[in-house]
């Protein structure tokens, strides 16, 4: 599959902005009633279960190089561990808010560059990294008035998720991104097994499993689809079209998450936290297309002609 179709591949990430509100917003009506365990259960099980046929049909391996599988052992605690925080933030924030928070990872993004690849990070995009914290202060300060400290939960997402991407970049070119998301979900279900056997003696209220209704269950269903859905969207949008053309579109997800949020649960960010989402988004873009004018190459200049020589 070749990357040349922007069109299709900017349409992909349009629907991926779409899709991850839908699943943040159903795991934010579960939460009142789930325990937290339970949804990341179903999220990664779901991730196996939708995920493996494809690989199946596909005539793919779930065999990676032995340097690519230790990096996935890494690459899914970091997962879990981002769409536990957002999980969890959810509980106490509206759905925007959380998202808005979130989308600081392109600074911290910058700065794990900087400090483990030796990345040049360069006066402008400092500024626009400062920038863009500001904006996100922002839209944390009237949610961590309101709740405290869980008004953070988004900022851990976007450690985790930095992190994550920043794994992903080193293995991506030796893995099928589909077989190495099942083979992360295998993982996490390993991990979760070790987990409940622990609590057994524990019996901590968020790492018990309850038994749901059907409303629930077919939430948790919707839940799991969506979270996969949504990861298969922003992969395949960059086999059609370059990370540089698709980043910006990316910022949909936080208009996106306003309107879902607001339709389902009647929550809209209040003044200040709409100043800092829009700061986020305008430093946010603003690092998106540096990097792209620095990732273009330079046509050298062709001297001019030397007169004499010509004669």
């Amino acid at each position: 599959m070749s990357n040349d179709r922007p069109l299709v591949g900017i349409l992909l990430m349009i629907g991926f902005c779409a899709v991850a509100p839908l699943g943040d917003s159903i795991a934010k009506l579960l939460g009142e009633t789930i325990p937290l365990f339970e949804l990341l259960v179903v999220r990664f099980a779901a991730q196996v279960v939708f995920l493996l046929p494809v690989v199946w049909w596909s005539g793919k391996t779930l065999l990676l190089p032995s340097r690519v599988m230790r990096l996935t052992v890494l690459r899914t605690a970091l997962h879990i561990a981002g769409i536990g925080a957002m999980f969890m933030s959810l509980r106490y924030l509206p759905l925007a808010d959380a998202v808005a928070i979130a989308f600081v990872m392109p600074f911290i993004m910058l700065a794990f560059g900087k400090f483990f690849l030796g990345e040049d990070i360069g006066p402008r995009r400092l500024a626009a990294c400062s920038v863009g914290f500001v904006g996100t202060m922002l839209v944390v300060q009237p949610s961590f008035l309101t709740v405290g400290a869980p008004a953070l939960l988004p900022l851990l997402v976007a450690v985790a998720f930095s992190g994550y991407m920043l794994v992903t970049r080193q293995i991506s070119r030796d893995a099928d991104p589909i077989a190495l998301q099942v083979v992360s979900g295998i993982y996490a279900m390993i991990g979760f097994g070790f987990v409940a056997m622990l609590n057994l003696g524990l019996d901590l209220p968020q790492l018990r499993m309850v038994k749901p209704d059907m409303r629930e269950m077919l939430l948790l269903a919707a839940s799991g689809f969506f979270g996969t859905f949504g990861h298969l969207l922003m992969t395949w949008s960059l086999r059609f079209a370059p990370s540089a053309t698709v980043a910006p579109i990316q910022y949909l997800e936080i208009p996106f998450a306003t309107v879902i949020g607001w339709l389902i649960f009647r929550d809209l960010p209040n003044g200040l936290a709409a100043l800092g989402i829009a700061i986020t988004i305008g430093a946010g873009l603003y690092i998106v297309f540096r990097e792209r004018a620095l990732a273009r190459p330079v046509t050298p200049v062709q001297p001019a002609p030397d007169p004499q020589s010509v004669q």
